[in-house]
């Protein structure tokens, strides 16, 4: 069993900056990719962010050059760190990782339960 608890998410105005924080823990035997989604109310989950196990990134495109994704394997985290907000980013912000638990050596997902970030005047 693995969990992923998320932090790091609150109210900022505009042009600020928020960094979120995602640990997973448990039946951990690897952790192939991690990833940030966003979710507005009445809207889809959308994926903002991913980082593979060697580090390479992806981001789309509304967060390019303003958002940065990264990882500490020694911690089992991922990071997002979000500058230059804009209102448009409020969202339920959710981690997911593809995690290869300890007994069956395969990748599933896991998700974090969300953090609200809330970009407003």
């Amino acid at each position: 069993q693995v969990q992923l608890v998320e932090s790091g998410g609150g109210l900022v105005q505009p042009g600020g900056s928020l960094r979120l924080s995602c640990a997973a823990s448990g039946s951990i035997f690897s952790i192939v990719t991690m990833a940030w989604y966003q979710q507005a109310p009445g809207k889809q989950r959308e994926l903002v962010a991913t980082i593979s196990s060697g580090g390479s990134t992806s981001y789309v495109d509304s967060v390019k050059g303003r958002f940065t994704i990264s990882r500490d394997d020694a911690k089992n985290t991922v990071y997002l760190q979000m500058n230059s907000l804009k209102p448009e980013d409020t969202a339920v912000y959710y981690c997911n990782a593809m995690v290869k638990d300890r007994i069956s050596l395969m990748p599933l997902p896991y998700w974090g339960q969300g953090t609200q970030v809330t970009v407003s005047s």
